[in-house]
């Protein structure tokens, strides 16, 4: 991925069908080239008419929303947090998934949600939750705590001060191909294909960053 303008559409770190069968192939294409792709074309013609924007990474555009000239926050913050919200969720799968959580994400959670099997059920009810389109995350927030939050539309944790660690994309377009509008079974479907080894990298890199 461009950390900067002009930005484009990093290629699936697997092949379409490699979350077969919890995600379908035919979904993982059209979310991937079509949906993906639509954000990152939105958001460079944007900012090819604000060159003193183009110097920012897609972290620094959407922290940065505020300062921004009224006539074009709405439209950074959907696209550069539609650019933002499907590059972490696309890149937080595997199949297979981790068996178990790796050392020391496991513990770090343990401490806030006491065991894996309550972690599930309470993120399974936040993305639940969601009415219309948006995202359940795991972050960890401003208190360095692990915490499960939801964002609506395109809107992302790191304006609310909170480092993400997973996302769920709880779009109809995100599941509806194979799952309908049964949007429970697909939660259980991704929850058997996090990459938790890439989470634990993230939640590695941020201790050393910040917790250290």
């Amino acid at each position: 991925m461009n950390e900067k303008y002009p930005f484009v559409n990093p290629p699936l770190p697997y092949e379409y069908d490699g979350m077969e069968p919890y995600i379908d192939t035919q979904t993982m294409r059209l979310h991937h080239n079509r949906h993906l792709q639509a954000y990152v074309d939105r958001l460079n013609d944007i900012l090819s008419k604000y060159p003193q924007y183009q110097p920012l990474s897609l972290e620094q555009l959407l922290i940065s929303i505020d300062s921004m000239p009224p006539e074009i926050q709405t439209d950074i913050r959907y696209n550069a947090g539609g650019v933002y919200n499907h590059i972490f969720y696309f890149m937080n799968l595997q199949n297979p998934s981790s068996k178990a959580l790796p050392f020391p994400l496991q513990s770090y959670l343990d401490s806030t949600f006491h065991n894996y099997e309550t972690f599930q059920q309470l993120f399974t009810e936040a993305a639940l939750s969601m009415f219309g389109s948006g995202y359940a995350w795991l972050v960890i927030n401003a208190l360095g705590n692990p915490q499960i939050i939801t964002t609506a539309n395109q809107d992302t944790p790191l304006a609310m001060n909170m480092f993400p660690l997973l996302n769920i994309d709880v779009w109809e377009h995100a599941y509806y191909l194979k799952h309908f509008n049964r949007r429970a079974d697909y939660i259980k479907d991704w929850l058997s294909v996090i990459n938790w080894d890439r989470v634990n990298q993230i939640f590695l890199d941020f201790s050393k960053r910040y917790l250290l």
